[in-house]
């Protein structure tokens, strides 16, 4: 434990240190305190920590670099940083970085002033300036850093997640916009084929079932199709049975005719008894009749069922097999279950609403959302693809719900049968307000609550209250136009703030 917990310890010195030193060559540090910006612009955000400003002394700059699209760290190119008053610009430029993402610009200006920042950025994802605002150049006794109020600060309530930190995780902000959200109600679903879309056929008469042809669970077939034939049973016996007994005596009945025959020579020249004689036709006359009789039951099938010995399964309809119920050679009884069939499209879902939610449904949906279990993604229909097909009159008692009806034109490739599902349908109308991400919202012990970037490694915990939902895009309360939004990795925002503060980490939902 001891030694796991100092190398805890020399990891965590590390990156604070890591982040915050300053350039390795740079001078003697000058009075007075560092300071820092962070400007976001399309491509890029640099967070720039800067030693006091002082005429005629250098000071490094510690640009970190993040390239917007992916958040990565910035691991080739140049940062520029350049400082324009009233004469001419004063350019500092840095070519390639000290660690990935980090690059240690000098800035070394000659005159006391107030300046206006710029950080030029050239790099993979292209150029791009973004401006720092305004800083002050001041004097040994009065070093200059960033001048005037830098907006909005964290306070007590701050929390630090170092770049390293953020450059390691999966990470993304966004800045804090209004939109709009239209109207919809929700709840969860089940994918049901249509109304008379599923069929069991049966067998028809006592029968075994014949090895081919032979459907499987999945198979296409078309309508008028044989997916099975029925080979009948005459008295518990199938007709295969009734063929094999028939040819079986055929033969029989032919050599005991030669014997009949043979013996009869054989009495003329007095080869043999008469009692050999009468004994061989008495076999002939009972194998005789036993075969007539077998005939008579191979044509009673034959004439009952047509020349084709056997009756065909066929498929009522064009569509998919969901289920097979019998084995080759099966013997079954009249009305056994043979082969559940489903039609390939359209699908039906029943929907599970509140009955406030359903006395919203009038005419016309303007689409339908669905989530299914485990996929972070919602697909969506839209108008033209959704019918309502009808509504329950009544409450069900179990689930203090309405069951609606809703016909997608989709194959039951893309909604399987059976699948449990939230959908979301989308009604006329819409709500305007904060919208953001629904990746961006974390449970913190119950509480629904957001992260906003106060500057490159600041942020601060911000409780929303969610008002409505639709996709992956949620309308809340609790920010502000213009802040910084944690979009991704806000779970690892604080995690990282409960680890800093001793407490434990608990349950992270």
């Amino acid at each position: 434990m001891r030694r796991s917990s100092l190398a805890l310890i020399a990891l965590v010195l590390f990156v604070i240190f890591g982040c915050r030193g300053k350039a390795p060559d740079g001078p003697a540090p000058n009075s007075g305190e560092s300071w820092s910006v962070t400007s976001w612009g399309e491509r890029y955000e640099v967070f720039a920590e800067t030693e006091p400003l002082v005429a005629g002394r250098s000071a490094t700059c510690n640009a970190h670099v993040t390239v917007l699209e992916g958040f990565a760290p910035l691991r080739a190119g140049s940062v520029t940083v350049v400082l324009r008053g009233s004469g001419p610009d004063l350019v500092f430029r840095q070519v390639g970085p000290k660690r990935e993402g980090i690059f240690p610009v000098k800035l070394e200006p000659t005159t006391e002033g107030t300046f206006e920042m710029f950080f030029q950025i050239d790099g993979a994802a292209g150029d791009e300036e973004l401006a720092g605002g305004r800083v002050r150049v001041g004097t040994a006794a009065s070093p200059g850093g960033v001048d005037g109020d830098r907006g909005v600060t964290g306070g007590a309530n701050a929390m630090s997640f170092l770049k390293e930190q953020q450059w390691r995780t999966i990470f993304a902000t966004a800045p804090v916009t209004q939109g709009t959200l239209g109207e919809s109600v929700s709840g969860p679903a089940r994918v049901i084929p249509p109304a008379g879309g599923e069929v069991t056929l049966t067998a028809t008469f006592d029968s075994t079932v014949a090895p081919s042809p032979w459907p499987y669970t999945g198979l296409v077939v078309a309508k008028g199709n044989t997916m099975l034939r029925l080979l009948p049973r005459i008295g518990g016996r199938s007709l295969p049975d009734l063929q094999a007994d028939a040819t079986s005596l055929g033969a029989e009945v032919e050599a005991a005719q030669r014997r009949v025959e043979r013996l009869t020579e054989l009495l003329r020249v007095e080869a043999t008894s008469v009692a050999e004689l009468e004994r061989a036709r008495a076999t002939l006359a009972g194998l005789e009749a036993r075969l007539r009789s077998a005939r008579e039951g191979v044509e009673a099938a034959g004439g009952r069922f047509g020349a084709s010995p056997g009756a065909s399964v066929v498929a009522p309809w064009t569509g998919r097999v969901a289920e097979v119920s019998v084995s080759p050679g099966q013997t079954i009884s009249a009305g056994a279950p043979l082969v559940r069939l489903v039609k390939a499209s359209p699908v039906w879902i029943i929907l599970a609403l509140r009955p406030d939610d359903a006395a919203r449904v009038k005419g016309r949906p303007s689409g339908l959302l669905i989530r299914r279990p485990g996929s972070p993604e919602s697909i969506q229909f839209g108008p033209k693809d959704l019918r309502i097909i009808s509504q329950s009159p009544e409450v069900n008692v179990r689930t203090a719900s309405i069951d609606l009806i809703v016909e997608i034109d989709r194959s039951v490739s893309d909604l399987p049968i059976g699948t449990g599902v939230e959908a979301e349908l989308l009604l006329p109308g819409e709500r305007r307000g904060i919208v953001v991400p629904a990746s961006a919202l974390v449970d913190d012990s119950g509480v629904v609550v957001a992260y906003v970037q106060i500057e490159g490694e600041s942020f601060a915990r911000k409780e929303v209250h969610v008002l409505a939902r639709q996709g992956e895009q949620v309308l809340i309360e609790g920010l502000t136009p213009g802040e910084r939004l944690v979009t991704l990795g806000g779970g690892a925002v604080r995690r990282s703030a409960l680890l800093s503060s001793g407490a434990p980490e608990g349950h992270v939902h």
